[in-house]
């Protein structure tokens, strides 16, 4: 998708750079502002913030899940109580860029789902993590409190969670996007055949 948009972007590029050259240094207002919108298109991505370097090897999963159906992603660590002002400068250059979807993972007090949230309106998918004395359940009941009008989209626990947050943050994307929809829809397929053949090596039927 991202190839065939580059490639969509170049030729409008040629195409405009061939006009200015045919009306000699000169094009309408309203080809430039056209040209200019394309240009400047902007790239949906899902945009993955996680808590401290020890939590990447499992949010490794979502950005694995990601690359596998081509879906381009940002990665950042930046933490809700050391750094306040880094992550809100972040969620902040991100949706201009165009991210779409924001990833948040953290354990222990786990705040860095809602602090997102409470700074953006695009979907939050929050990911706890295991650890400290607790074992995640902090982190679990963390991020799936938050108040009333203030979603965070809560997934399971550590490598699951990690894998369905990037199942759900392409499912929002799918909505706008009919060929994402499609691989999501054969993933499943894959996934039903899957199953079925894990059963053929087993199964006792009377």
């Amino acid at each position: 998708m991202v190839m065939v948009a580059c490639f969509v972007a170049s030729n409008y590029l040629c195409f405009f750079v061939f006009l200015f050259i045919f009306f000699g240094g000169w094009i309408p207002i309203w080809l430039r502002n056209l040209a200019s919108s394309i240009l400047r298109k902007k790239v949906e991505f899902v945009a993955i913030l996680m808590g401290s370097k020890s939590d990447y090897e499992v949010m490794q999963e979502s950005i694995n899940v990601l690359k596998k159906f081509d879906v381009p992603y940002e990665v950042i660590i930046s933490s809700a109580h050391r750094s306040p002002n880094r992550t809100k400068e972040y969620v902040k250059s991100a949706e201009e860029k165009g991210a779409k979807v924001f990833i948040a993972a953290a354990g222990m007090a786990a705040h860095l789902a809602g602090a997102v949230a409470s700074m953006t309106t695009k979907p939050v998918i929050g990911v706890p993590l295991k650890g400290g004395a607790l074992d995640g359940l902090d982190s679990l009941l963390s991020t799936v409190q938050m108040p009333s009008g203030m979603p965070v989209a809560t997934v399971a626990l550590g490598r699951t969670g990690a894998v369905n947050s990037a199942y759900l943050a392409m499912q929002i994307l799918a909505l706008s996007d009919a060929e994402l929809g499609g691989k999501l829809k054969e993933d499943r397929v894959m996934k039903a055949k899957n199953v079925e053949l894990d059963s053929s090596e087993i199964e006792v039927i009377l």
